[in-house]
């Protein structure tokens, strides 16, 4: 898909006017391959990393903790992986792709370069390779949708029902639960809360297009 036909694409949905992701995403059309510079790239409400405020610029690096409060998003950038953390989330990152990063509760969209990294939940551990995914999370039930790429999803309450997972296009989300009385700890669920829109964007901060791009007709 060439950078055109993109900028056609997101021109038609209405994301190429004022401010916000579709500044975002003129900036990064504009960067060619190259990606933008790493660290918080947008945010809106109260933002927080390591408990200090946060600013638009201010570098999120491994071993940082990012809080979004009510109503607050942010986009940022870390080496090859983006971020799209939404409201009431909490995200500690580790200091190695052993423990990349720990989601204590809310909500994150997430586009990952090359390498292996392993994800913590609540109610999972989540090895992943070359993915985009979105991760919904409580302390009881965690929804996990494997955008594309592959995953080892490995729920803490059934840990004999470790699966491997591997979609082009949203073919496999899912909702795990903490609860070991249930008959399995992982069913089927639909696509929600994120977009392929959102996806190209931070695949487009990162210098990348998604995998899926120009060979499916299918928006969420």
């Amino acid at each position: 898909m060439h950078r055109r036909d993109l900028l056609k694409t997101l021109a038609t949905a209405g994301l190429l006017q004022g401010a916000g992701i579709s500044g975002l995403i003129r900036e990064a059309l504009a960067n060619g391959n190259s990606p933008i510079q790493a660290g918080l790239r947008k945010l809106t409400g109260k933002v927080t990393i390591n408990g200090r405020t946060a600013h638009e610029g201010m570098l999120v690096t491994l071993g940082d903790t990012v809080v979004t409060g009510p109503g607050a998003e942010a986009i940022y950038v870390i080496d090859q992986d983006a971020f799209l953390q939404r409201a009431d989330t909490e995200v500690t990152f580790g200091q190695d792709a052993a423990a990349f990063f720990r989601i204590v509760t809310g909500r994150l969209l997430s586009v990952f370069g090359h390498g292996a990294k392993r994800l913590v939940v609540p109610t999972a551990t989540i090895g992943i390779r070359g993915t985009g995914c979105y991760i919904d999370t409580d302390q009881n039930k965690t929804y996990f949708c494997l955008c594309y790429g592959e995953a080892e999803v490995t729920p803490l309450a059934a840990p004999q029902e470790q699966e491997v997972i591997r979609t082009q296009h949203h073919d496999h989300p899912m909702y795990i639960s903490a609860v070991p009385k249930m008959s399995t700890a992982m069913v089927p669920a639909e696509v929600i809360n994120h977009t392929d829109i959102e996806l190209t964007m931070l695949e487009q901060l990162v210098g990348r297009l998604p995998p899926f791009y120009g060979k499916t007709d299918e928006h969420y």
